[in-house]
This record gives C-alpha cells, structure tokens and sequence, in this order.
C-alpha cells in the first residue's frame, strides 16, 4: 500500500525574550502559535484493528503532541537559561507562574527542531514524523522536514 502522509494543526500561546537579540523581540512578548505536524505511514491493513485504514488515529496524534509540546508551552514563558531575565524567571515561578528555561535561543527555529525532537520519540516505530511548520505570527513560519535532518 502507498505512503500517506496526514497533518493535525494545533494552537497555543507562549511568550518568549531572545537573549542578547538586537530588537524588540528582546523584551519578553508573546505570540500565538500554530504548529502542523505531518506524519507519514501506511494505513493499518488488519481488517479487525478499529483503526483499520488510518497511518495513525487523529486522536492518538493528538495525544502525544498536547503530551509532548501543547500542554507544556500553553500560556508559559520560555526563556534561555542564560538570560539576564533569570531574576524575573525565578520571580514568576515563585509566584506559580509557568516558565520554561531552556538551553537555547527559544526562536521558531530552534523549537521546532526541539518539537521534532520529543514528537519523534513517542511515534511507534511504523509512523514517521515528516515535516512540521510553526507559524510565530500569520506571515512568518518555520518549517522543520525530516528529509532535510536525515
């Protein structure tokens, strides 16, 4: 059977600051994100498995993308662990706030690839992840394809 790939598009809010950046995108600001997430596989042949005829079930998707990448980054603050706004960082998690340090710049660039990452590791072995875009605003998106990390 042929290849098919499928794409579940999710939506969460975050706000970030770019360490060291030379723009306003240094000060702590927010976005609302979209992420597409692209598997691709074979759609299961066994005509007694319930998901007979799906590569992966939506919900099954869904589930590990919320698990892995939603649930985490929704209404957080992503940070790199090195930026001068630690103070503030420690200040808002005290305080019960949702701030997440990372040992990166937090770009689009540079979270996509860590999403491909974590979504990567929890598909089954005969589900790949293909591609995923990260739209920051509606005219500026990041694109991560497996093809091109390979």
């Amino acid at each position: 059977m042929a290849k098919i790939r499928i794409t579940k598009q999710f939506t969460f809010e975050t706000a970030h600051a770019l360490y060291g950046y030379d723009g306003k995108c240094k000060n702590v600001h927010g976005h609302s994100y979209k992420l597409d997430v692209t598997v691709i596989g074979e759609p299961i042949k066994d005509k007694d498995n319930v998901k007979c005829g799906m590569v992966i079930d939506f919900g099954d998707l869904k589930k590990i993308v919320k698990a892995e990448v939603v649930d985490r980054m929704d209404h957080a603050i992503l940070l790199n662990k090195e930026t001068p706004h630690i103070e503030l960082a420690e200040h808002l998690k005290s305080s019960g706030h949702d701030v997440i340090l990372v040992d990166y710049q937090p770009t689009s660039e540079n979270m996509i690839a860590d999403f491909a990452s974590r979504i990567s590791s929890k598909l089954n072995t005969d589900i790949k992840l293909h591609s995923l875009k990260l739209r920051e605003t509606g005219t500026a998106f990041a694109e991560w394809f497996a093809s091109d990390n390979a």
